[in-house]
């Protein structure tokens, strides 16, 4: 049979199959079986039963040409199969429904801004990587599912992938071929690799042997041209590998990754977006509207139904806030020891020791929970960084400016924006821009939970002196 009658002898209600379809016709016409084009192309028979019952539609260039090498087809024929690639790449997974994120719990709260960005951001294709970064707790997952469902509905298929450990304030998480699929792929892009990372981002990936796609290439075939947003919620400390992660974003020009971690991975065309507490009422105000006071007295509700604050509650609410400097998560575990005291109590106690009243806030049995994921956030500092942070602490005021600090580490003042950088990402310091100028300072739930974490180690001389 001539490639145009092969060709022309599909169905178009095949059109999703269209590669099998010609592969098989070509393979009948010469009399062969899946075996003896195996041993003729060197690709695997999976990789070409696969291919002929529609399986994979998306194979790699090589596979391509070995397979037509083995099957003698000219220019024409070569073409139609280039063709019919380039169908099953604009076609993707062809979802009955778009893959929708899980369900949200609670409502969130004062996220607006950060919400529209990222929502813009992401859906107009600005940015295709986009890292939310932030302190434990801080509420990265919880934007993150309001992004998806900005996104999802509006037409985007969302896959969701959740690492262990990750938090779980939601229900619904994704299951079935697609979640495999996302899950094999991710632990290829988060494989250790001894390849230095400017190296690995200029570097072209490893080809996988012909007929055996690696799991970043089968989900490519799922995903194809079209739009979805892949989240990757709690991923773990450590980069990802830029040669697979090129592969998968070249592949899957509609795809936008949102990560959340506690740190960036640091790789070109990463958008570190770090998102800090929620703002707190000023001093001596006492500001209902205040995101992080509205938080709080949520929280306070789901604990007593019955609550109704009095001017003396507000007042007590907002010194909360702005104590546990409009930590999300922190907020929460303290309005949950409402159960067993009343707001006065829980101020007095919060004014000695919040570390104390929020150990169950890091999600680990004991009592050094909270303290213990601080301690392993600082810890990674570097420790020019975390000197830095301790001169910071023992410094009179709460604010400062990148000058104070160029003063205080003698450094000049790309070495102290460097050290100032590491500090906001990691969590430890918050940033406010107003009037046209930068400040900044140091979280007091870092002060009054991790005084060791942050302490060098000192030298007999040092100490004496």
């Amino acid at each position: 049979m001539h490639s145009t009658a092969v060709a022309a002898a599909v169905p178009l209600a095949q059109e999703a199959t269209r590669l099998g379809v010609l592969i098989r016709a070509h393979r009948l016409r010469i009399g062969l079986t899946q075996r003896e084009l195996a041993d003729l192309s060197t690709i695997s028979v999976r990789a070409i039963r696969d291919l002929e019952q529609g399986k994979a539609r998306r194979p790699r260039p090589d596979t391509l040409r070995l397979m037509a090498d083995a099957l003698r087809l000219g220019p024409r024929a070569r073409a139609s199969l280039e063709a019919a690639v380039q169908r099953g790449r604009a076609t993707g997974a062809g979802w009955e429904q778009p893959p929708a994120p899980p369900t949200a719990l609670h409502p969130m709260v004062g996220r607006e801004a950060e919400l529209a960005g990222l929502e813009r951001e992401l859906s107009s294709g600005a940015e295709r990587l986009v890292h939310l970064v932030g302190l434990a707790g801080v509420g990265k997952t919880r934007l993150a599912l309001a992004v998806a469902e900005r996104l999802h509905a509006a037409g985007t298929p969302v896959l969701w992938h959740a690492f262990p450990g990750a938090e779980a304030d939601h229900l619904g998480c994704p299951d079935g071929e697609p979640a495999a699929r996302v899950a094999a792929a991710v632990a290829e892009l988060l494989a250790p690799t001894t390849v230095p990372a400017t190296a690995a981002a200029t570097a072209p990936a490893a080809p996988a042997a012909a007929g055996s796609p690696s799991a970043v290439d089968a989900l490519a075939e799922l995903l194809g041209d079209q739009p979805v947003l892949l989240v990757l919620d709690g991923a773990a400390a450590g980069g990802a590998r830029c040669d697979r992660l090129t592969v998968l974003l070249r592949a899957c020009p509609g795809l936008r990754l949102l990560v959340t971690s506690d740190q960036p991975w640091e790789v070109p065309g990463e958008r570190i977006f770090l998102l800090a507490p929620l703002e707190v009422p000023a001093a001596g105000a006492a500001d209902a509207t205040a995101p992080a006071v509205r938080l709080f007295l949520d929280h306070v509700r789901r604990v007593r139904p019955e609550f109704a604050p009095a001017a003396a509650d507000l007042e007590r609410a907002a010194w909360i806030s702005r104590r546990l400097d409009g930590h999300p998560g922190a907020l929460a575990a303290a309005a949950s020891w409402l159960v067993v005291c009343d707001l006065p109590a829980l101020c007095q106690s919060l004014g000695e020791d919040p570390a104390a009243l929020l150990d169950h806030l890091g999600g680990r049995p004991g009592a050094d929970g909270f303290r213990g994921v601080l301690r392993d956030r600082l810890e990674r500092l570097s420790p020019a960084a975390r000197e830095l942070l301790e001169g910071l602490c023992g410094r009179s005021g709460d604010e400062f400016e990148l000058a104070g600090i160029t003063a205080l580490t003698g450094g000049g003042l790309a070495e102290s924006g460097r050290l100032l950088r590491e500090l906001l990402i990691s969590g430890a310091v918050r940033a406010a821009h107003e009037g046209g100028s930068s400040r900044f300072r140091v979280l007091g739930l870092v002060r009054a939970a991790c005084p060791a974490a942050v302490a060098q180690p000192r030298t007999a001389a040092a100490t004496a002196a």
